[in-house]
Order: C-alpha cells, then sequence, then structure tokens
C-alpha cells in the first residue's frame, strides 16, 4: 500500500465505504461506474467507463487488497473503494517462451511457476490458477501460451471446476455490498 494512501486513513479513520462505482473485467481492465450505469443493472451487464490512465490503473494496483469476509478493494486514500469482478479477483498473464511459462497478475506482479497450486477449467473453457495471493482466471489471449506450458509439463492437467461454484469454495465476492 502507497505511503500516502496510509497517511489518509490515519487522518480521516471513518471514510465510508464506497460500493458499485469500480469493477475488474476478465482481462485486468478497470471500469468506473458512475450512478446512471449502475442504475442500468450489475457489472456484468453495465460496465461503465474503461479507466485508461496509466498512472491511475497502476495506483489502483498497488492499492488493491480484500478484507475477512473475501470482498476486494481499491484503498484510495481513507476510501475503500469495493469492487464487482466480472469472474476472479486475480487476471494471471502467461507467455510461453524457449520452455519457460512467465506469469505476472493485472497488477504488474511478477509470479513464479512454483506457486501454482492448482490448475481449474470451467464449463466455458476458462482457465484458472491457484496461487497463494488467491485464485485467477488466466487472460483469454494467453490460452495458447497455457496450452503449451500444460503439454511441457509445467502446468498440471486442469480440474473440472463450475464457474458459479468458485467465490464459495475459494473465499471471494464477486458483488461485495454493504453488511
Amino acid at each position: 500500500m502507497d505511503e500516502i494512501v496510509k497517511q489518509a486513513m490515519a487522518k480521516w479513520p471513518n471514510v465510508p465505504a464506497c460500493y458499485g462505482w469500480l469493477g475488474l473485467d476478465a482481462r485486468g481492465n478497470w471500469y468506473l461506474r458512475d450512478a446512471q450505469v449502475q442504475a442500468q443493472g450489475a457489472f456484468a451487464t453495465s460496465r461503465g467507463s474503461r479507466i485508461e490512465h496509466e498512472k491511475l490503473i497502476d495506483f489502483i494496483g498497488r492499492n488493491y487488497l480484500k478484507d475477512d469476509e473475501g470482498n476486494w478493494f481499491f484503498q484510495n486514500g481513507p476510501q475503500r473503494v469495493f469492487v464487482a469482478l466480472e469472474n476472479t479477483p486475480w487476471i494471471w498473464r502467461l507467455r510461453f517462451e524457449e520452455g519457460r511459462l512467465h506469469m505476472h497478475s493485472h497488477t504488474g506482479e511478477a509470479l513464479e511457476t512454483a506457486q501454482i497450486e492448482r490448475a481449474l477449467m470451467d464449463e466455458d473453457g476458462c482457465l484458472y490458477l491457484q496461487l497463494p495471493a488467491g485464485l485467477g482466471v488466466v487472460h483469454s489471449q494467453d490460452m495458447l501460451d497455457a496450452a503449451s506450458a500444460i503439454e511441457a509439463g509445467i502446468l498440471s492437467e486442469p480440474d473440472a471446476v463450475l464457474r458459479d461454484a468458485l467465490p464459495a469454495q475459494y473465499g471471494f465476492q464477486r458483488d461485495p455490498a454493504p453488511h
């Protein structure tokens, strides 16, 4: 977490949380969802405006965390901005070159293949990898690299899973709401 965020939290400890205003799609893109967009429906049907500003994307990524109930949020200064998830809280990017698999998260964090605990595939053919950070879906553009890594024995054959069962099994909420 950024130092400036920690300072703001100490200065203003009781800022109410924000729900519905930020979304993360299955390709690792962040979306702002104003009141009009929220009135049109959940994130899955009404995304909002894609965030394009690189420094803002990096700031969100550095301050992306989860609470004890499995709700993911962006700590924006003293305010928690809870994130609506299209699929999982993490999106893994893969690149298979010269017999080696390179991985990083949608927040830019480099990952080690030795950290992969399990591979899963849902009924739609989405590939998920469980790592200590949590469960993430493999970016759709990286499926050929994932298949090459499976063929090379770097990734294990995925177990079958139902997409709708993932939040309960892996402890995250797709659509956080106030208590």
